[in-house]
């Protein structure tokens, strides 16, 4: 950075600071004298606060104190009047303008209505289909005939205990009457085959990720006001193309790697990740494995009703000479599989706020993925071209060796080599 632009910088932090301890002051003095305030004094208080403070003293001071800016404003109005003002008059315990919700008894239960109408029994309410905004919220209230603004209505949705809320993903939906079942039935098959020292892994597909300098979710430390520069829009870039990301999570070792291609997204490329890593890394790691666990989601590239990620996975099967056992999490769990919250959350993490400007910067960064857990990432570039709309006929499935398991054949089955 220059020199001017450095001096700037300072500067601005410096105000800041300034700024902020200039706030704790008068929120600690106005804190130790309120009990002793009148309405008056606590006004003309104020307004001498934000005179000697000078330019932007009635902002801080009302925000220090809570009181309104037109108070203070006419509690330095007062200030130039000290002397003529009346030494008498200071209005009473309970005097003055009552409260709305006094004098307009159906004021807040109109409001409560708007808010909710499903759950308290409106369901005519004129804002059931527009976005309940306190400028809206006020509007709606003042043709039901109440007179209200939109900072009263603020004040009395806060004081009715509602609060800006963001929708949060809880509903799974309906759960499958054997859910727990499989669950159980998975858990057993995984303990088993790791006590045979056997592997076990769990696959899943990454989402899609642009390739370009394009932003990414999440913050990372820069140089103050100097943030990464990256595209306004995200419409993908033809040259660049997108990331196809399937990983691959060995339970025991606490170890991922991750086919990166440049293709789609299919099943071929699902078992074709596989088998990169089975000829990569699994046969050296389990020397002596004579069969392989996958974990896999119900749907997707490697859903249980995919035709053709059977297919692949039998011809998978013919290759490494090994028997491919299947367990398929029950529908609507995707988000218990291990790949997700051991593998792809840290992949995540670890490239927040990095856009992907090419695909060897993802491979380096997913590479560069460590936990203090002991989890060690590798990456591999996948150039392979995988098509869609490819169909499996009745007579290709007759000729695949699928042995379905007793218990949800189609959830859990063994793919022998042919």
């Amino acid at each position: 950075m220059s020199t001017p632009g450095l001096l700037f910088a300072q500067f601005e932090r410096m105000k800041h600071t300034d700024r902020e301890n200039v706030l704790s002051g008068v929120r600690e003095r106005f804190d130790r004298l309120a009990p002793l305030f009148t309405e008056r004094l606590r006004r003309l208080w104020a307004a001498a606060e934000a005179v000697t403070i000078g330019r932007g003293g009635v902002p801080l001071v009302a925000q220090a104190t809570g009181l309104a800016r037109s108070t203070i404003l006419r509690g330095r109005d007062d200030l130039c009047h000290i002397p003529s003002l009346p030494l008498t008059g200071e209005r009473r315990p309970g005097a003055g303008r009552k409260p709305l919700v006094e004098t307009d008894p159906g004021l807040l239960r109109d409001l409560d209505r708007l808010i909710d109408p499903y759950t308290r029994g409106d369901p005519a309410s004129p804002l059931r289909w527009t976005c309940k905004s306190t400028y809206q919220l006020a509007e709606a209230l003042q043709q039901q005939g109440h007179r209200v603004s939109q900072r009263t209505v603020h004040t009395l949705l806060v004081g009715l205990d509602y609060s800006l809320q963001a929708n949060r993903k809880a509903e799974e939906g309906h759960d499958h009457p054997d859910r727990d079942a499989q669950f159980q039935y998975l858990y057993a098959h995984v303990k088993q085959f790791q006590r045979d020292r056997q592997p076990v892994i769990s696959v899943d597909a990454k989402k899609k990720e642009p390739i370009g300098n394009y932003g990414n979710s999440g913050k990372e430390w820069e140089k103050r006001k100097q943030p990464r520069r990256v595209r306004t829009h995200d419409f993908p870039d033809e040259e660049q193309g997108t990331a196809s990301l399937y990983g691959i999570y060995d339970l025991t070792r606490n170890a991922g790697w991750v086919n990166v291609g440049i293709s789609h997204n299919t099943a071929q490329f699902a078992a074709a990740s596989i088998r990169r890593w089975w000829e990569k890394l699994g046969r050296a790691r389990y020397p002596r494995a004579r069969k392989l666990l996958l974990t896999a989601d119900a749907g997707g590239s490697n859903g249980y009703r995919i035709r053709l990620w059977k297919r692949s996975l039998q011809e998978l099967a013919d290759a490494v000479g090994l028997p491919i056992h299947v367990c398929h999490f029950p529908p609507g769990t995707s988000k218990w599989n291990k790949i997700e919250h051991r593998l792809f959350s840290f992949i995540s993490k670890n490239w927040r706020g990095r856009p992907l400007e090419s695909l060897a910067v993802v491979v380096n960064l997913i590479a560069h993925t460590k936990t203090k857990t002991g989890l060690q990432v590798e990456a591999s570039l996948d150039y392979g071209v995988y098509e869609t709309g490819i169909e499996v006929s009745d007579a290709e499935m007759r000729t695949l060796r699928i042995e379905p398991q007793e218990f949800h054949g189609e959830w859990n089955y063994v793919v022998l080599p042919r």
